[in-house]
């Protein structure tokens, strides 16, 4: 088979990287999504698509924090297999040796059992499509997450959920919410919240608050991962709801700094907190009268969902509900997550006549 020249190589590479499909099946790849969408046969069988693929995703140094190996050798697998699938003319098309030989090299190297990969924390990379239109070319966040529900100790927050990447997507079609904001959220969990405010979002400064030994723990290096050590725009504090805010003899709490914005995602999922978590809400606003409050909950179980309405009613809370529907996933450029439940953005207003 004669390879194309030099010229048209190139000026594939340069197509294949804004070819939307190509695009996504990247960003999904690297957010390690468990169902890809990958590219057409035409786009598969093109030199050009192939060698940006490995470029992009199995070479040495295709990322600074690539995918799990075993999730690598999957999507590699599936993807030589569906190139070889898609050729009817073998003189004119074949299948890349950078990506065959990446995966012989793959398959000769010893792999963790499924079990151990399960347990092990994975780098996820989270593509910020909006932002990315808006200027931030390469926006985007890395986090090292449990892909496993629920940590040893219980804690749901070593992972992102829907409702985080939904309400930044929110923020993101809504930037001067937080922009120029001081910014609270109750739940960091990741991290992912906070850091796209402080990164892209140009808020004054965050506060990644938990309830999680845990979760606070590993939130330096999720700061770390996207270029915030050490930075004075967020700052990881432990905040257990239901407890008093208490500063010191000398200095109010949070050192008497002001907060615009609360935020919180994916908080509501379990009715047993809810009261202490309204409580917590109830004493910022007395705290800071015209505090923003934002809570994305992903409607799993109604119940639990209106037992968060029913207690935020009792404590004089009003809560309006803003119009920004999940997309659907063929919708999706990332990131991209569930879009087969509901996920609730609501504001809290307070009307001081709680009981």
């Amino acid at each position: 088979m004669v390879g194309p020249d030099l010229d048209t190589i190139k000026m594939s590479l340069s197509q294949s990287r804004q070819h939307p499909q190509v695009t996504r099946f990247c960003r999904q790849f690297l957010q390690v999504e468990h169902l890809l969408d990958f590219p057409d046969d035409d786009l598969l069988r093109d030199d050009a698509i192939q060698e940006h693929l490995y470029e992009r995703l199995f070479a040495g140094h295709a990322a600074a924090f690539p995918p799990p190996p075993r999730y690598r050798l999957r999507v590699l697998k599936e993807l030589v297999a569906k190139i070889e699938s898609c050729i009817t003319d073998w003189d004119k098309h074949g299948i890349s040796e950078n990506l065959m030989s990446t995966l012989s090299g793959m398959l000769s190297q010893p792999l963790p059992s499924e079990m151990t990969a399960v347990q092990q924390k994975s780098y996820v990379t989270y593509p910020l499509s909006t932002m990315q239109q808006g200027g931030f070319e390469d926006a985007q966040i890395t986090l090292l997450e449990s892909r496993s529900l629920i940590s040893a100790s219980g804690t749901t927050g070593l992972r992102t959920w829907e409702a985080s990447l939904h309400l930044g997507q929110y923020l993101c079609a809504n930037p001067s919410l937080v922009m120029n904001k001081r910014v609270l959220e109750l739940g960091a969990g990741t991290g992912y919240l906070g850091i796209l405010c402080a990164k892209y979002l140009g808020s004054d400064h965050v506060i990644a608050s938990d309830g999680s030994d845990d979760v606070i723990n590993n939130l330096p290096d999720s700061l770390f991962l996207n270029g915030l050590q050490g930075s004075d725009k967020i700052t990881p504090m432990e905040l257990k709801w239901g407890h008093a805010l208490l500063g010191t003899e000398d200095q109010a709490w949070n050192g008497g700094d002001e907060v615009n914005v609360v935020l919180g995602a994916d908080i509501t999922y379990d009715a047993s907190v809810i009261p202490a978590l309204v409580a917590t809400l109830g004493e910022l606003v007395g705290l800071y009268p015209g505090v923003v409050m934002l809570i994305a909950a992903t409607e799993r179980n109604r119940e639990t969902f209106q037992s968060f309405l029913h207690v935020c009613e009792r404590r004089g809370f009003t809560v309006s509900h803003e119009i920004f529907p999940v997309p659907s996933k063929s919708e999706q450029q990332g990131p991209f997550y569930n879009d087969q439940t509901p996920i609730h953005i609501c504001q809290l207003g307070y009307t001081g006549s709680g009981r």
